[in-house]
């Protein structure tokens, strides 16, 4: 499983991320939205290809990245179950906790 929160962490990935959601960009126009180097454009294309957020593909001598949104939805699915879960567990305890009336006891 991709670890897209890794990828999600940096802003500057956040950011070559919504340049691919208008749309599939060559390397060098991703770089010319940037004022880093390319090569550190290429370090954080290179995280976000090794997690699979992103592909590469080649026509002639440029290189064209496109988003791969399937991978951000099993993510954010896979995310609102863990959560889902977490407030399960606490409303269980919360429920518990009530119907014990111990609460009471710490009022007094």
């Amino acid at each position: 499983m991709p670890d897209v929160y890794r990828a999600l962490g940096d802003s500057t990935r956040r950011r070559i991320l919504s340049m691919l959601k208008q749309g599939n960009k060559i390397q060098k126009e991703i770089v010319e939205a940037f004022d880093i180097s390319q090569p550190a454009i290429k370090k954080h294309l290179n995280i976000l290809l090794e997690e699979k957020i992103i592909s590469e593909s080649w026509d002639g001598k440029y290189r064209i990245y496109s988003l791969n949104p399937e991978v951000l939805q099993i993510a954010y699915h896979e995310m609102l179950q863990y959560i889902g879960e977490l407030l399960d567990d606490q409303l269980v305890s919360l429920k518990n906790y009530v119907e014990k009336g111990e609460f009471r006891d710490e009022q007094d």
